[in-house]
């Protein structure tokens, strides 16, 4: 009985040992695998519950769950809740924002698609176009606008050579262009802009040339089409007879209208000179709103006789001006100009006529005023030719030219004395390039000396000689 006893005891202590040594060594094998069991029960719980974003405030919802190992009569418990309890402290988690997770449990990263929002101004609608269509629309507008003003002016100026060229004609051999311009078309217009036209005339007795500049409205540029709202303007044809040398005698005289005499007076060289002062012409019976600029009160009388205020009265809205000198020489040059000799001068016929009034062409009878008007600067002309002053008149005249010519020497006294310093230094340094580029020495050496005697009377104090008359 006892030997059965020792037997089994002995049995049962070997499979006590065996069942150790078995369990030592999976173990060893997987330090982990008191976990696995852990992470099963956890997958479980998830794929029963539907997964859910983590909200720290919340308390997890799987129930707790506990693994008992026994080992060696050892009993050890593994608290799920109690690794996990920071998890429901609400003040760590403060500000923390719900990160969402994937299926397994684990953070979700962050997805890099990025969704451009397309701006209201660059979507398919009219209404954000509205400043480009306004540009497009402006420049249309301007385009077509340089294209009708561009042809109504041509068709104004050939109209106005049309309606006038018989009488151009019947005083002038050759009415038109000389052949020297490329711009000139069949007509005889020459074209020096797109507003502005000019014709040709000579071979008339007493003048050397004619030339008529039909200056017009810009029609051509939108924006002197609205200024005309504001000033409205008209078109013009200004005729400039160039008269012959000692046909006619030496005066200055101007007739104009308010706003072009304050033009002539301050811009024009020879009226600022010789006749700056403006008189209303009512007192020589010129139609109101008329000055007269004269030199001479002698030549006033006769230039404007009766036929000529007849003329100017009758058609003084288109009349601008008319200008008789003997010493036009165009604008008036700027006192910082430089200028050390006396300009050139004309002796002119210069008047103004306007074609248009406030842009409103002349039709009708106004056309017949007009070539009234070209017969008045025929009459003037032949006039100009037949008159001549008196001898106090002309020695008048002559006075105040001498007077002009000296205050111009004495203004520019320096000036030239300058220039003439400038000019001998000039030729001074050439001579002296000369003589050295030569291999003569002594010829060197006499501009030498000749250059130190020079200089030394130069710097010697000037003495006065006094001569003494005998007695």
């Amino acid at each position: 009985m006892r030997l059965w006893l020792v037997t089994l005891h002995i049995f049962l202590v070997g499979s006590n040992l065996w069942a150790s040594a078995h369990f030592h060594e999976d173990l060893e094998d997987n330090e982990f695998a008191e976990f696995e069991d852990f992470d099963d029960v956890q997958t479980q719980q998830q794929k029963q519950k539907p997964v859910e974003s983590f909200k720290p405030a919340s308390p997890p919802s799987a129930a707790p769950s506990e693994e008992i190992f026994e080992e060696d009569d050892a009993l050890v418990e593994d608290d799920v809740d109690s690794e996990f309890d920071h998890f429901q402290d609400e003040e760590e988690f403060e500000g923390l924002e719900s990160t969402p997770r994937s299926g397994n449990g684990k953070p979700e990263e962050p997805s890099t698609l990025t969704i451009a929002k397309v701006p209201l101004h660059l979507r398919a609608r009219w209404d954000s176009f509205y400043l480009e269509i306004l540009m497009v629309t402006g420049l249309l507008v301007y385009f077509i606008n340089y294209l009708a003003g561009r042809s109504k002016n041509l068709r104004i100026c050939e109209k106005w050579l049309q309606d006038n060229r018989k009488i151009l004609r019947e005083n002038f051999s050759l009415v038109g262009d000389t052949g020297a311009s490329v711009e000139a078309d069949d007509n005889g217009l020459v074209k020096e802009s797109e507003s502005q036209y000019e014709i040709y005339c000579s071979g008339r007795v007493g003048c050397d040339s004619m030339l008529i500049e039909l200056k017009l409205i810009k029609r051509q540029d939108l924006v002197a089409v609205l200024s005309q709202i504001v000033r409205p303007q008209s078109d013009q044809a200004h005729i400039k007879i160039e008269l012959s040398k000692d046909e006619t005698d030496n005066f200055v005289l101007a007739v104009a209208t308010k706003k072009t005499a304050m033009h002539l007076t301050r811009d024009i060289a020879d009226i600022a000179t010789y006749c700056p002062e403006k008189r209303p012409g009512e007192k020589v019976g010129l139609p109101p709103g008329f000055f007269i600029m004269s030199e001479i009160a002698e030549a006033t009388s006769a230039i404007l006789d009766a036929r000529v205020l007849q003329a100017i009265n009758k058609y003084a809205q288109l009349v601008d001006y008319i200008h008789i000198s003997d010493q036009f020489s165009g604008a008036k040059q700027q006192e910082e100009s430089g200028q050390l000799a006396m300009p050139d001068v004309k002796r002119v016929l210069h008047i103004g006529l306007n074609i248009s009034i406030k842009g409103k062409l002349l039709t009708g009878e106004n056309q017949e005023k007009m070539k009234q008007l070209l017969q008045l600067s025929f009459y003037l002309l032949d006039k100009l030719r037949r008159f001549k002053l008196s001898k106090e008149g002309k020695a008048k005249t002559d006075k105040n030219r001498l007077r002009v010519e000296e205050a111009f020497l004495k203004s520019t006294h320096a000036a030239r004395a300058e220039a003439a310093a400038a000019k001998r230094e000039e030729k001074r340094r050439a001579e002296k390039e000369r003589i050295l580029q030569e291999e003569d020495p002594d010829k060197q050496r006499k501009w030498e000396e000749k250059e130190q005697k020079r200089l030394a009377k130069k710097r010697a104090p000037r003495m006065k000689q006094l001569k003494v008359k005998a007695l």
